[in-house]
């Protein structure tokens, strides 16, 4: 059902949206409420919560230019002041003047956008604007821009400083900003989707950034210790992942991928508070031969299994090939573990429960797209030359972890490699100045916090 005003539209994907939100706006609030019980700014902090979850309500349906805007301030805004929460805290304070450089360089990026495409289009309606088939430069520009917001809000390099850096936050606050804030760059993209799909090699760039920023986001996710640190380079490589989604045309895929980090990310984050590190469990890496063989019959079913499910196939002339090798890869992985021990044993059960994910993932893309028909977001684009590279460099990156980065243990690794290991390592971690490097500069604001909230 669509229902459109002048302020507001409720579409297929604002209702997705406006579901997501209210079911982990409560969530966190039910958790922050028992969580935070004696601090001495409770009451602020579960207000300030309360009026970021309706903000952020109003912006995924908002359907006029300056109140999409306005909501959008207002979240970034409310956002920061959660993440500082405690101002006498100096490492939290930096964290939240961060962040709040980069949202303002993002409003500001999406302001200028907003004012071309009114100039353009004399218009402040998203409705009218995104069906308006206008490919002017001033059209472009506008597009550029709106990029570069969304590139901010989504922690996409190099404007991924902020998250990294945003550890100091509360537990709740960091729930609510990895699984929902975060993912504001992919809606936008989403909402004005239209207009993207009418500037094919601006498609392409975006899938290039998107790729590139999965790729480091994932690198550095393998060399924390952290849990908090371990899950921000996660955030960072999942939303490459999603921007490059929409770069291939498929937004329902990148909408479904959304979601399911949203829900996922807020749970990792809110069990974080129980454990000072991440438990490094040893994979057997590099794996024999014969289990190795095993993984790929699997990957191979499981995507033949995503492919029937999500509707797509393996398509060599357009985008969609790119999520089926994806989607091999992770199901070549996701076996890796089963078949690690008796393998020839346990590859039943791994084809089975290999199949079983690829399948549910699949029917979820399928349901989206469905749901999301209307708005004609399901679009691949030609297959090119990027695309390619793209998924060489994936393919590559995942060989490399499976079979290079333990023998590093036997000191095989080259010079140059090392140091690049380490040259990768220190650019993964926060700004110094969010980082609190000795316990008494933040023992006075443990007089009136709750140590269960620097987790």
């Amino acid at each position: 059902m669509f229902q459109s005003s002048a302020f507001f539209s409720i579409d297929a994907l604002a209702t997705l949206m406006i579901a997501l939100v209210s079911f982990m706006g409560c969530c966190i609030a039910s958790f922050s409420y028992r969580y935070l019980q004696g601090d001495s700014q409770f009451r602020s902090f579960f207000i300030q919560l309360v009026a970021l979850i309706f903000s952020v309500l109003i912006m995924v349906s908002a359907n006029d230019l300056i109140l999409l805007w306005g909501a959008w301030c207002v979240s970034n805004a409310l956002l920061v002041r959660l993440m500082i929460h405690k101002s006498s805290w100096k490492a939290a304070r930096a964290s939240g003047t961060l962040a709040a450089k980069n949202y303002l360089l993002g409003a500001l990026c999406m302001a200028i956008a907003f004012i071309l495409l009114y100039l353009q289009n004399g218009d402040t309606n998203i409705q009218v604007l995104i069906h308006e088939n206008s490919q002017s430069p001033l059209t472009l520009v506008a597009l550029i821009f709106l990029l570069i917001a969304a590139m901010t809000q989504s922690a996409i390099y190099p404007f991924h400083r902020w998250l990294i850096s945003s550890l100091n936050s509360p537990t709740p606050t960091s729930a609510l900003m990895h699984a929902g804030i975060v993912n504001g760059g992919g809606l936008v993209l989403t909402r004005f989707a239209l207009l993207f799909l009418q500037v094919p090699y601006l498609l392409t760039v975006i899938f290039i950034i998107g790729v590139a920023t999965a790729l480091i986001g994932t690198l550095w996710k393998l060399m924390q210790n952290d849990v908090k640190r371990m899950l921000a380079c996660s955030t960072l490589g999942q939303m490459g992942f999603m921007i490059a989604q929409c770069g291939l045309g498929l937004f329902p895929a990148a909408v479904t991928h959304l979601i399911w980090h949203g829900l996922f990310k807020a749970y990792l984050f809110l069990a974080s508070g129980s454990a000072a590190q991440e438990k490094r469990l040893d994979l057997g890496y590099p794996p024999k031969k014969l289990t190795f063989i095993c993984a790929l019959v699997c990957g191979a079913v499981g995507s033949f299994g995503f492919a029937f499910a999500s509707g797509k196939s393996w398509d060599t002339t357009n985008t969609t090939l790119v999520i089926m090798m994806v989607a091999f890869l992770a199901a070549t992985q996701f076996s890796l573990p089963i078949l690690r021990s008796r393998t020839l044993k346990n590859l039943l059960l791994a084809l089975l429960l290999t199949s079983m994910m690829s399948f549910i993932y699949g029917y979820s893309i399928y349901g989206i797209a469905s749901i999301m028909e209307p708005m004609k977001l399901m679009r691949p684009q030609p297959i090119n030359v990027f695309h390619i590279i793209g998924m060489i460099l994936l393919s590559l990156a995942w060989l490399s972890i499976l079979f290079i980065r333990n023998d590093s243990k036997r000191g095989k690794l080259p010079t140059w490699m090392l140091k690049n290991y380490v040259l990768a390592l220190n650019a993964s971690q926060p700004h110094p100045s969010t980082i609190t490097t000795y316990r008494k500069h933040y023992q006075n604001t443990w007089g009136h916090y709750d140590r269960r909230t620097c987790r």
